[in-house]
């Protein structure tokens, strides 16, 4: 195709911008159709990102579909699943949509391969750049870029904001988060272990605080093939002392419980925690399209959103190069009509975890056989959206309508901070 004006591909917080899995993947997928596009980093190349580094067959599957390949990715074949002293080790299911398999790959070398395609289909990046957006008349019209060698302001017919939680960018475009809304905080570390090539992954849905507190959430154990593994907890805001929450010491707690399982050794740096938004006001707007955590795209029951961002990376740019005008708005109901069911039923049911009674419930029902084990896992594999057939797409549209009907009161009760 042709190129038609210059998308700049945006991200990153306090105002920073990032080029992400979610931006490289509309940069890509842009660049390869002959658009001209700038992509814009604040930090160096092959800088690291924080995350839990699993990714979901859906990941693989819109891999795929970008051409990038897995090859120095750890294979992952399923998901094992703890709750209290039950144990649940289930296969990635595979389907027409997603193949039987997923994968860990660390953000850094997942990023760097993102980011390098997207260069070499033709698009432009710059490191150690800070941009903001320009807006003229309620339009965004391009970013003005800071870096070492000043301030230059790119013009663009569409601007594709990937700034991860919203922090300087999403307060000029008004793309904030919801505050009624639920959010997740993560940290993760990663520790050598000799288990690094197990082939599952593995999700601890019993989680506890230092003082035995349940907390809606969940730790994990992710093999990643190199000798290491990557360990984290991760917590919804909407359990009672939430504000609180000691990450370290969640993470400390959890680790007591794995070091010996999987033979725990030497920690590879610093434990580093993140913010997980799972909502926005808005996604898009006259001249601008947020994708991944930019648009609240990340599952509340799991805090993944690597295979969201690369595909709302790929709808943002397939409905620019479809026709730049009306993007926006095709664009958002593209989004709307793939994901906004799972995850609206996804952010009330944290409510509804938020009660430690009805958490343990949940949870000893969610493992408690192995039919709903395994709608279980497409719900943590985010394997579930609006095309979903079968037992787990009918669960999801049950579970919408009726928590659709509890949400009042669930908001209402909702734990207090």
């Amino acid at each position: 195709m042709a190129a038609r004006g210059a998308v700049a591909c945006t991200g990153a917080g306090s105002g920073a911008i990032r080029a992400d899995r979610a931006g490289a993947a509309a940069a890509l997928r842009a660049a390869r159709a002959g658009a001209s596009v700038a992509g814009f980093e604040s930090g160096e190349r092959g800088r690291d990102k924080i995350c839990g580094d699993g990714l979901t067959p859906r990941a693989v599957a819109a891999l795929k579909e970008l051409d990038i390949p897995i090859d120095a990715s750890h294979r992952i074949s399923g998901l094992r699943m703890i709750a209290g002293r039950q144990i649940r080790e289930l296969p990635w299911p595979e389907t027409d949509r997603f193949p039987g398999y997923g994968a860990v790959w660390p953000r850094q070398s997942l990023d760097a391969e993102l980011i390098g395609a997207a260069e070499s289909a033709g698009a432009s990046v710059s490191f150690q750049s800070t941009a903001r957006p320009i807006i003229e008349d309620d339009v965004v019209r391009g970013v003005r870029v800071e870096c070492a060698g000043g301030i230059r302001e790119v013009y663009a017919e569409k601007v594709i904001v990937a700034t991860g939680a919203p922090g300087a960018v999403a307060r000029d475009l008004g793309a904030v988060r919801v505050t009624d809304e639920p959010f997740g905080l993560a940290i993760r570390s990663y520790v050598e272990s000799p288990r690094h090539a197990d082939d599952m992954l593995e999700a601890c849905l019993t989680l506890r605080d230092e003082h035995g507190t349940p907390v809606p959430g969940y730790g994990w154990m992710f093999p990643c093939g190199d000798g290491s593994v990557n360990i984290g907890v991760g917590a919804l805001s909407t359990m009672k002392g939430f504000k609180s929450l000691n990450l370290n010491k969640l993470l400390a707690s959890y680790r007591a419980t794995v070091e010996g399982p999987w033979s725990l050794g030497a920690d590879i740096g610093k434990a580093r925690a993140w913010r997980l938004p799972m909502s926005v006001v808005k996604r898009s707007g006259p001249g601008w399209m947020a994708v991944g955590d930019a648009a609240g795209l990340v599952n509340p029951m799991n805090g993944e959103g690597i295979d969201y961002g690369l595909e709302s990376g790929m709808l943002a740019a397939d409905e620019y190069l479809r026709d730049p005008v009306g993007a926006e708005s095709r664009y958002d109901d593209a989004v709307g009509e793939r994901f906004d069911a799972f995850l609206r039923t996804g952010r009330r049911f944290a409510f509804l975890i938020g009660h430690p009674f009805l958490l343990r419930t949940g949870l000893r029902v969610a493992v408690g056989t192995h039919s709903i084990a395994n709608i279980t896992l497409q719900v943590m594999g985010n394997l579930v959206d609006g095309d979903t057939p079968g037992a787990a797409g009918r669960v999801l549209s049950f579970a919408d309508r009726a928590l659709a009907l509890a949400d009042p009161v669930l908001r209402k009760t909702r734990a207090k901070a």
